[in-house]
């Protein structure tokens, strides 16, 4: 379930990026109450996209800011409540990762779904039946 982050540079330092996107991962499998299951964790990938300063903008003008993406299965933070909690969790983590240099305000999220039967993972193409079955098999481990 990738994990996108995009930042301007100079935004957070190296170990601050890896702290806040590691903090993104734990608050997404907590959040989907999956922490520890053996077939979620390594699945939850990403990247840290950091761009030059001039290349990020908000309201058409450069800005700091700063750009979290999940692509998800249907299956996954399937209620508004979960979506909140994600939102609100990853907001508070990157505004903390910034140590000052970013507000809220300057802070997005969005949720993509793919469509079912579309997740691939090592080759196999995953129906949310499928991934769910994985991850209780996982879970019973």
């Amino acid at each position: 379930m990738p994990i996108t982050l995009t930042v301007p540079e100079g935004l957070l330092s190296s170990e601050a990026e890896a702290q806040a996107f590691a903090e993104l991962t734990d608050a997404l499998l907590k959040i989907s109450q999956l922490s520890g299951n053996a077939f979620m964790t390594p699945n939850v990938v990403g990247t840290i996209n950091v761009l030059p300063k001039e290349h990020v903008f908000s309201g058409g003008k450069p800005a700091a800011a700063a750009f979290i993406e999940l692509k998800l299965p249907g299956i996954a933070l399937a209620t508004t409540e979960a979506k909140q909690a994600f939102t609100e969790a990853a907001t508070t983590i990157v505004e903390r990762a910034s140590n000052g240099k970013l507000s809220r305000d300057h802070i997005w999220t969005n949720i993509v779904y793919a469509a079912d039967g579309s997740w691939g993972i090592g080759g196999q193409a995953y129906g949310n039946a499928e991934l769910v079955s994985a991850i209780q098999q996982a879970a019973a481990l």
